[in-house]
C-alpha cells in the first residue's frame, strides 16, 4: 500500500452547456438529433469560451479542492498539471502559470504531465509516490479544453467531446488508507486510435480525429480497461464485483455501459457524467470522483476503483481505500 489520502476534490464546468441537437444541426444536418443523442448517450456538454485560460480554470478547481481539504495554497509542496492538448502554451508550463495565479513564490514546484485520457491516473500515481517520500501536500489539476480542436467536418469527435476541469489534493494517509493496487500499460500495437497533430510539424491547422471505428474503439477500450482493473484489484484479494465504488473513464454513454457490464459491477456503484458533460478526456475520472465523494455515502473502509484508457494506447487502474 502507498499511504496517501485524497483530502479534497473539486470540479469545474468551464463554460455553458450546449445541446446535442444544436451541434447535430451543424455537423450532421441530415441526421435526426434524437438519433445522435441515442447513439452517443450524450445530451449536453460544456465548451469553454474562446480565450479562456486553462491556468485560470485550473486555479479555480484547485482552490476548491484545497478548501475542502482545509488547506491553503501556501501549504502545497507540488502541483501537477494534466491536459491532453498541451496547456495554454508550450513554454512555459501551465503549472507555473497556476502557481503564479495562486500567488505562490518558491514554496512549491510544478510540472505538466500528458498521457491522453490516462493523464489523471498517471498523475495520481506520481503524486502518491511523492507523498510516500515525504513531499506533500500535492495538488493535481486536470483541465481539458478539447473544444479548441474540433470542427464540424470531423463529426465524430465534434459530437462527443466536451470541456471540464477537476482538482485533487493529496496528503499523508492514515493506517489502512491509500493505494492498495495499481496497474499501468501502454501498447501502441493496438493502433493509433485518436490523433491530434502538431501544426509545427504538419505546417497546417490540426483538428482532433478518431482514426479507429466506433466498434474498434469500444473493443479496445473495454478489453484494456477490464484487464487493468483486474490487475489492480488482484493484489488485495478482492473480486471486482465486491468493490464498493467504480470510477471508470467515460468516452461515451454506450461505452460506459459496456465497461460497467464487463467489470461485472452494479451500475449504482458508478457515477455517470457523460450524458451531461460529454467525453472530457483526462478530466473524466477526477470529475466523477469529486461527484462520488460529494454525493454518495462513501464510508471508511470502502474501496474506489479508478480505471481508464487513452490514445497511445495507454491504460491503467488504481484501487484506493478510504479510511
Amino acid at each position: 500500500m502507498i499511504q496517501v489520502r485524497i483530502a479534497g476534490t473539486a470540479g469545474v464546468v468551464p463554460g455553458p452547456l450546449l445541446s446535442t441537437a444544436e451541434l447535430a444541426r451543424r455537423a450532421l444536418p441530415n441526421t435526426p438529433p434524437a438519433d445522435v443523442e441515442a447513439k452517443t448517450g450524450i445530451s449536453t456538454r460544456a465548451w469553454a469560451p474562446k480565450g479562456a485560460l486553462m491556468s485560470d480554470v485550473g486555479a479555480e478547481a484547485l482552490r476548491g479542492a484545497l478548501d475542502r481539504a482545509g488547506l491553503e495554497p501556501r501549504d502545497l509542496r507540488r502541483i501537477l498539471f494534466v491536459t491532453s492538448t498541451g496547456g495554454d502554451a508550450l513554454i512555459p508550463t501551465t503549472s507555473s502559470a497556476i502557481i503564479a495565479t495562486l500567488g505562490l513564490r518558491g514554496t512549491c514546484d510544478g510540472f505538466d504531465l500528458s498521457n491522453s485520457c490516462m493523464g489523471f491516473l498517471s498523475a495520481l500515481d506520481t503524486g502518491a509516490r511523492a507523498v510516500a517520500t515525504g513531499l506533500f501536500p500535492v495538488g493535481i489539476v486536470v483541465v481539458e479544453m478539447l473544444s479548441r480542436h474540433l470542427v464540424p467536418e470531423q463529426h465524430r469527435p465534434y459530437m462527443v467531446l466536451g470541456d471540464g476541469a477537476a482538482a485533487v489534493v493529496l496528503t499523508q494517509g492514515a493506517a489502512g488508507e491509500g493505494i492498495v493496487g495499481a496497474s499501468f500499460g501502454t501498447d501502441r500495437t493496438l493502433g493509433n486510435t485518436v490523433h491530434l497533430g502538431h501544426p509545427c510539424v504538419t505546417g497546417e491547422p490540426e483538428h482532433l480525429q478518431f482514426l479507429a471505428s466506433n466498434r474498434e474503439l469500444t473493443e479496445i477500450g473495454v478489453s484494456t480497461l477490464v484487464r487493468a482493473a483486474k490487475a489492480a484489484v488482484e493484489p488485495s484479494g478482492a473480486r471486482l464485483e465486491d468493490i464498493e465504488w467504480v470510477v471508470p473513464h467515460q468516452p461515451n454513454g454506450s461505452m460506459l455501459d459496456k465497461m460497467i457490464a464487463a467489470l461485472g459491477v452494479d451500475p449504482s456503484r458508478a457515477v455517470p457524467l457523460v450524458e451531461e458533460l460529454g467525453s472530457i478526456g483526462a478530466a473524466s475520472i477526477p470529475m466523477s470522483l469529486d461527484r462520488l465523494l460529494r454525493t454518495r455515502p462513501v464510508r471508511p473502509g470502502d474501496r474506489v476503483l479508478m480505471a481508464g484508457i487513452g490514445a497511445g494506447v495507454s491504460y491503467g487502474a488504481m484501487l484506493y481505500q478510504v479510511a
